[in-house]
This record gives structure tokens, sequence and C-alpha cells, in this order.
């Protein structure tokens, strides 16, 4: 996936928006008002060997934060963010589409699960009647 399809994917959520508190060089997307995801170019380079890459900031359970981390060399703790709770994924063309999808439902779930009880309702119908 690159930062093109990944944008794409993030924006089928419901309630999703973008927008760059952190200045032009990250998107933070949010579900009413909660941020489940970052994007941005990398700046750091693997050793000078390797162009950028994008870095898709995900929340995630910390085991399973872990886990990905050992299956996946372009999964590292979350770059700028609490590090047991949330994964940076390099997108470097490594991992799987469907991996990366999974990895940003599962983002945006855990988001929503922690909202009010009127807001994840009105998301959780959303995502079950299929009008993401």
């Amino acid at each position: 996936m690159n930062n093109k399809t990944v944008h794409q994917y993030l924006m089928t959520k419901p309630y999703a928006s973008v927008s760059q508190p952190f200045g032009p060089e990250v998107d933070v997307y949010k579900v009413k008002d909660k941020m489940f995801a970052t994007l941005s170019l990398s700046n750091m380079k693997a050793k000078a060997e390797t162009d950028s890459h994008w870095w898709l900031n995900l929340k995630c359970d910390p085991d399973e934060a872990q886990a990905l981390r050992d299956i996946f060399d372009a999964v590292i703790p979350g770059y700028h963010m609490n590090k047991r709770l949330w994964n940076t994924v390099i997108l470097d063309g490594s991992i799987p589409q469907g991996e990366i999808e999974r990895m940003i439902d599962n983002s945006f779930l855990l988001v929503v699960q922690k909202m009010r009880k009127p807001d994840r309702c009105s998301i959780l119908l959303h995502l079950a009647s299929g009008t993401e």
C-alpha cells in the first residue's frame, strides 16, 4: 500500500476526518475528534541506504503491538507516540495490503470502543450497515 491508498482507506471510515495540527508534514486522522492514525513521510533514512518511506502510526492492543513487531520488520514502536499502545507501520511494500487494512480497522475500533455510548453506537451502526 502506498500513502494514497492508505489515505483513501482511512477516509472510508465513518466520521473520519483529516487535519494537520502538527504542521503540513503530518496528516492526523480522527473519528469524532479522536485520533486513530497519523501518516507522514519519514525524514529518517535507514542507514542512508534507502529512500524515505511513508510512516503510518496506528493504535494497537499492547500484546498485539508486540506480536506485529516480532512478525514484521516494517512495524516498529510508535514514533512520537506511546510505544506500548501505538505502532508505526513503514510503508515499504513488505506488508500485504490486507494486513495493513486489518491494522487500520483495529486502530479505528479501539478508538471507537472508548467513546461515549451515543457516539460509539452511531459509528458501529454505520459499520454494521456497510455505509462507511
